[in-house]
Formats: C-alpha cells, sequence, structure tokens
C-alpha cells in the first residue's frame, strides 16, 4: 500500500529533520500518510479464525532472547491445569511486560517481538504481540481481532497536533483461548479478549475512573485496572462512562490467525515511508509525555 509523494514531502523532510537534531516531540503524521489501496472493510464470508501457537514472523517465540524472557516470566502453566491457572499466568506476564518494556509511540506494528525485547521499548500493540508470545510459547492459542480507531481517541495525547494524528489506527486486538472458560463471565469462551484479562466484560471492578487515553497511564497498563470495551456491552463504574469506548470504533474487522495476518491484508497504521520517517522520533518518545 503506497504513500502519495507530492505534495505531502514537507511532512517527511519535517520528520527527518527532527529525527537528524535528535528531537524527541509527540510529532504524529497526517492522515494522509497511511495506506492507499482501498478503505478497510470488515470480511463479510463469516470465516472464522481458529488462531495457533505456531511462531510468526511477529512472534517468534523461538528466538532465543523471547525463550529467556518466557523463562524470566516464570513457570509455564501446566497443561492439566485449569483456566484460573492459565488466567493468573497470563496476567503475571502482564505485570513482567508492564515492567519490562518501556511503553513508547512506536509505528512498527509489525516488529518481530524478539527485537522488542532487545529495544527494552514498545507501543501498546507491540507490547500485547510479546503478551501473544509468551501465551503461544506456553501453548495457549490466540487470535487478533482487528479494530479500526478513530484517530480522535488519540488526540488527549496530542492536545497541539490534531491535524498530524491519523485518522485511523489498526488495532490488533489480541484474544487467547482458555479451555473450560466460564461462558457465564465470558460471552466469548473459550476466547479471552485482553480486555477480560483481569475481569470480565460486564464487571465494573469497583473503579471510579475508565481510560481517556490522557496522562502517563498507556491502554496496555489500564487493562489491569479498568474494564476496555469496544463493543458497549460493559456496566461501567467510571461516571463519565470511559470504559466504553465503542463510540471510536469505526469498523471491525474480524478475526485473524494472528497479527501478521491482520496486516498482510489490511496494512498498518501508516505506510512504509511514514513508518521509516517517523520511527526515529516516536520509537523513543515515552507514551503519557
Amino acid at each position: 500500500m503506497p504513500c502519495p509523494r507530492q505534495p505531502y514531502l514537507n511532512v517527511f523532510k519535517k520528520l527527518g529533520r527532527l529525527a537528524a537534531l535528535g528531537q524527541e516531540g509527540p510529532v504524529m503524521v497526517s492522515t494522509l500518510l497511511t495506506p492507499r489501496g482501498g478503505a478497510r472493510k470488515a470480511v463479510t464470508d463469516g470465516r472464522g479464525a481458529c488462531g495457533g501457537t505456531a511462531p510468526t514472523r511477529i512472534l517468534d517465540w523461538g528466538h532465543p532472547r523471547v525463550r529467556s524472557a518466557a523463562r524470566s516470566i516464570g513457570m509455564a502453566p501446566q497443561e492439566w491445569e485449569g483456566p484460573a491457572a492459565k488466567v493468573a499466568a497470563l496476567r503475571h506476564a502482564h505485570r513482567w511486560i508492564s515492567a519490562e518494556i518501556r511503553p513508547v509511540y512506536s509505528v512498527q506494528e509489525a516488529r518481530p517481538i524478539s527485537q522488542v525485547l532487545r529495544l527494552g521499548r514498545g507501543s501498546c500493540s507491540q507490547r500485547m504481540a510479546v503478551l501473544e508470545a509468551v501465551a503461544r510459547a506456553w501453548g495457549i492459542p490466540s487470535r487478533v481481532r482487528g479494530l479500526v480507531v478513530d484517530g480522535t481517541f488519540w488526540y488527549p495525547r496530542f492536545p497541539r497536533l490534531h491535524r498530524l494524528v491519523p485518522d485511523q489506527v489498526v488495532l490488533a486486538w489480541p484474544e487467547l483461548r482458555i479451555d473450560g472458560l466460564s461462558e457465564t463471565d465470558h460471552t466469548a469462551a473459550p476466547w479471552l479478549p485482553v480486555s477480560e484479562l483481569f475481569g470480565g466484560a460486564d464487571e465494573a471492578r469497583g473503579r471510579t475512573r475508565g481510560f481517556t487515553n490522557a496522562g502517563p497511564e498507556t491502554l496496555f497498563e489500564a487493562l489491569s485496572r479498568t474494564s476496555i470495551d469496544w463493543d458497549g456491552l460493559t456496566a461501567c463504574a467510571a461516571s463519565d462512562g470511559s470504559c466504553d469506548l465503542s463510540a471510536y470504533l469505526l469498523t471491525d474487522l474480524g478475526r485473524f490467525d494472528s497479527r501478521d495476518e491482520l496486516f498482510a491484508q489490511h496494512g498498518q497504521t501508516l505506510c512504509g515511508p511514514a513508518r521509516f520517517l517517523a520511527e526515529p522520533v516516536l520509537g523513543r518518545r515515552a507514551a503519557g509525555l
């Protein structure tokens, strides 16, 4: 999916100058630098995604660095253990990733997680990919739901740069297969959306604050303390209703066996040249700043 070259060359040049100067200001590329090649539409053939545990180019859990990280997280749950043990292990993995991988605004969404671990920093999408890879290394299948999210969702993080925020962001939302998961508490059982890793979709979790995408907390960290609902199904305890994010969902692309498949079919948020120029700036910029 190519990028247009004119009249947007000045945006590329601006990003290049900032990268060369080592500046780390929160600069995003405009919607005009997103991939071309047709609108992103939901798949209508009804094909289900089975997911899997095999390594992929992005989820390269066979890499020694990834295997080492999985060992650092702790002992893998055993196949004979029930769903509670597997969910507890995944929660522990989430906390480890939160502590060990610094959140940044990286735009290279298809970066192999072995590289994310080497850098010690990653975007929310990249850190969710690490969680997926650890799950697969433990024998827990994963798949992703492709979401096209309104760019205005990220406006609070870039209050002076709204015109440079993409109008659409492609989000690979992980789902993990936990056999034996309660269908009463999880309507998608045996698949567990990452948004329900720390509580069911119908739980308010006793919190008074949802997620507004403002401040230092990232979407990845927020998973552990509040509901993140893209479908408008959550009984939200937050007074502002901010755990219901369904208003920002533009298109549900459906389920994919892996995030590799999602990006292959629908592209990443930014096209290749834009990612190349933006990454040196945003890939080191701490999320929340």
